[in-house]
């Protein structure tokens, strides 16, 4: 998969692009990523990438121009057909593992990150983007919402995590939470390991973490366990 981020404030990506499991998906070529500073894509000597809103109202806007240069940048050597543009918004659709599922299946990505009041809406009409929300909250910048969502895409590329099905495995599969978990030592100031887990028995072990599953998520969320009711009848 390639990876590209067009973004105004590169430093905040290329920290976490460069640790743990993204890490580990670059260096085994899973994923290639590139990160392209809108403030390379300016024309003025203040390499100005925002600007005051048509209408007044408080905030910044994101002008359209280094966007538009960044991405005819990226075309140049990829093929625009094979790519799906990603622009962390709250007006879009909601993030969950089946998106990242999705996502994950993509040839091209090519992240737009906004920041402050966001971007030129005028981006829309030269580029098909679908736009992406990872909850009803708002951050400082599409590059932490970016972060987010390319962490949940990678760690399902093959090749990138050793045992695939710990992915394929946690919370939200099914539409359930993930069970708990315990390692060594067996006991911890009188705290015991559940019993079934040191049976060595497959099938009861299988029972017990299917019936947690299904127990935690009716009691943290009900509104999943709801959905995993209908879509199991």
């Amino acid at each position: 998969m390639r990876i590209d981020i067009v973004t105004g404030f590169p430093k905040i990506v290329e920290g976490p692009l460069n640790e743990s499991i993204i890490k580990m998906g670059r260096r085994k070529k899973a994923v290639e990523i590139a990160i392209h500073d809108l403030r390379d894509f300016t024309t003025d000597k203040h390499r100005t990438i925002d600007d005051y809103p048509y209408g007044g109202g408080p905030g910044m806007v994101l002008k359209i121009e280094p966007f538009y240069k960044a991405l005819q940048q990226i075309f140049l050597e990829r093929d625009v057909s094979k790519a799906h543009i990603v622009m962390p918004s709250p007006r879009g659709r909601v993030f969950n593992q089946s998106v990242a599922t999705e996502l994950s299946l993509k040839e091209h990505l090519v992240f737009l990150c906004g920041h402050y009041k966001g971007i030129d809406e005028r981006i829309h009409h030269f580029y098909k983007i679908d736009e992406i929300s990872i909850g009803d909250y708002i951050l400082s910048s599409g590059e932490i919402a970016s972060l987010v969502i390319i962490d949940s895409i990678v760690r399902l590329l093959p090749g990138v995590i050793k045992d695939i099905n710990s992915a394929w495995t946690d919370s939200f599969s099914e539409d359930l939470l993930d069970v708990p978990y315990y390692t060594r030592p067996e006991e911890f100031m009188g705290v015991k390991v559940p019993e079934v887990l040191l049976s060595g028995h497959h099938q009861k072990i299988a029972e017990w973490r299917q019936k947690m599953r299904e127990k935690i998520t009716k009691e943290r969320r009900p509104d999943l366990y709801k959905k995993y009711v209908e879509t199991t009848k």
